[in-house]
């Protein structure tokens, strides 16, 4: 599979479902990727790419996304799914993805995203022009799931 990233969009949901697959379906219905076909890549933003608010993307696409999920079938566990970004000051270089899943809570998720992101870019040399963390957190009642992802898009991915 060959295309052309021109943007990428930041998400993320949760939800109950009445089995694990089902509520990580639904978590990715809240956090708008339900009827799409993620393909999970590694954590890299190519240079000069658009960070957009997640589009309307073609049901069905073949979408390369970063993500994170987290599910539990304990009632009362909280976990947590995370994922973010960090863009170096020379918008010719990529920048870098993070992602994070645990039974934790939204507070850990997104220090840790945050520590990882610093890394990266210490052991790059790079200084961060802009750092964003998304984060979703789910307290189980019966089967429950947090999703947190970076979709990495194209016009032809949009409706």
């Amino acid at each position: 599979m060959r295309k052309n990233v021109t943007m990428a969009a930041a998400t993320a949901g949760h939800a109950e479902g009445g089995t694990i697959l089902n509520a990580f379906d639904n978590a990715l219905l809240a956090a708008g990727l339900g009827n799409i076909n993620l393909i999970k890549v590694s954590s890299i933003v190519p240079p000069d790419v658009e960070i957009v608010e997640l589009p309307k993307i073609k049901p069905g696409a073949l979408v390369p996304t970063a993500y994170a999920a987290m599910t539990s079938d304990v009632p009362g566990q909280t976990v947590a799914a995370a994922v973010g970004y960090a863009l170096p000051d020379d918008p010719a270089k990529p920048g870098v993805i993070m992602e994070y899943h645990d039974l934790a809570d939204r507070r850990t998720a997104e220090g840790s995203i945050r520590a990882m992101l610093e890394e990266a870019f210490r052991v790059r040399g790079e200084m961060i022009r802009e750092l964003k963390v998304f984060v979703a957190e789910h307290t189980v009642e019966r089967v429950g799931c947090a999703v947190a992802a970076i979709a990495l898009l194209s016009d032809d991915d949009l409706v």
